[in-house]
């Protein structure tokens, strides 16, 4: 319930922002007002403060409450729950790198996708006519990093220099061998510079005499990228560029939530997302389910599903089936993750 955020769509954002413009924003972001018009769900737009579960298993011998608990509103407003499902997602993480707070542009919402383009938009003009090409760099290698990449050398074509950083030595790494080999050759065929087993130290303004290859009369900022190898035996590296974009790392926001009864807290992992069953219920509140990048659930193999649209919606389905059938008493569906 706290920041709203579209991010089951944010790599489409990419595509139909930052190149088809003749869509229309409504059809890749559509307003909850507009999709739940003419329907009996109440919609609200507010901040969660308090979080007050009162469904509790196991703690000094306790048995669950019939009554879910309460979510205290920023507002002032007290909702009481029967049952709550945590769809929270995640937001960007930049305060982890020097100067990427200040100097990148992170790329999850529908706003970023804006800021994003505006930005490119103004490059395009500034450069217009004039023996230049604009460099982007783009750090991570993601779904949502990779997707970006091509699509805004899709879009540059020869007038720009796009570069793609990911601190791991391939692209993609929790996708099927298939599509990253696919992935591979769009990057290729676009000519997208891949700088794999690098992490960004930190970022910096560039000063003047950095930025000496700029032609006069253009004003805009550069800035510096300092790399560091992740692994021994390669050297580190700085590259310049005009526009940085920050695809890599989120926070869940659960940890900012304040709780009235501290033993019954949601269990976070390290991660800060909440640790779930196999049927996507919060362990310990069985009228509370998490999925989406709020979520921890592992695979048969002990790994973290990944933050994609693709996990996300998929368990959407399995949390509107289990719900239904935890409310009459029916047996719950484990989550089972298929690839696509």
């Amino acid at each position: 319930m706290r920041h709203l955020q579209f991010s089951l769509i944010q790599i489409r954002l990419s595509r139909f922002t930052l190149w088809h413009t003749e869509v229309d924003e409504w059809e890749i972001a559509p307003r909850f007002s507009d999709l739940l018009a003419n329907t009996g769900v109440q919609f609200l737009k507010d901040r969660v403060k308090v979080l007050q579960p009162s469904d509790h298993l196991g703690v000094n011998g306790s048995n669950a409450s019939t009554h879910g608990g309460t979510v205290h509103l920023e507002s002032g407003l007290h909702i009481e729950y029967d049952w709550l499902v945590l769809a929270l997602g995640a937001e960007a993480k930049l305060d982890v790198v020097p100067g990427a707070t200040e100097f990148a542009i992170p790329f999850s919402t529908l706003e970023d996708a804006r800021k994003v383009n505006n930005r490119l938009t103004i490059l395009e003009r500034k450069t217009f006519g004039k023996d230049y090409q604009i460099s982007v760099a783009i750090v991570g290698c993601g779904y949502s990093g990779v997707e970006l990449a091509a699509t805004v050398a899709e879009r540059l074509q020869n007038r720009g220099i796009v570069r793609a950083i990911n601190v791991d030595t391939m692209i993609c790494p929790t996708a099927p061998p298939g599509n990253r080999e696919a992935a591979l050759k769009v990057l290729s065929s676009r000519k997208v510079e891949l700088l794999l087993g690098y992490f960004v130290n930190c970022i910096r303004k560039a000063s003047e005499s950095e930025s000496s290859n700029t032609p006069k009369g253009l004003d805009f900022e550069k800035y510096i990228l300092e790399l560091q190898p992740a692994e021994r035996g390669m050297q580190s590296k700085i590259i310049e560029a005009d526009l940085v974009l920050w695809t890599v790392g989120s926070k869940p926001p659960l940890p900012h939530l304040e709780y009235s009864d501290v033993p019954f807290v949601i269990p976070l992992n390290a991660r800060g997302q909440a640790e779930t069953d196999e049927t996507l219920r919060v362990k310990g509140h069985p009228r509370i389910f998490s999925l989406g990048d709020s979520s921890a659930l592992r695979d048969s193999n002990g790994r973290i599903l990944p933050a994609t649209a693709q996990v996300a919606f998929q368990q959407a389905d399995f949390t509107g089936w289990n719900l239904w059938a935890a409310i009459n008493g029916r047996p719950l569906l484990p989550f089972r993750y298929c690839c696509i």
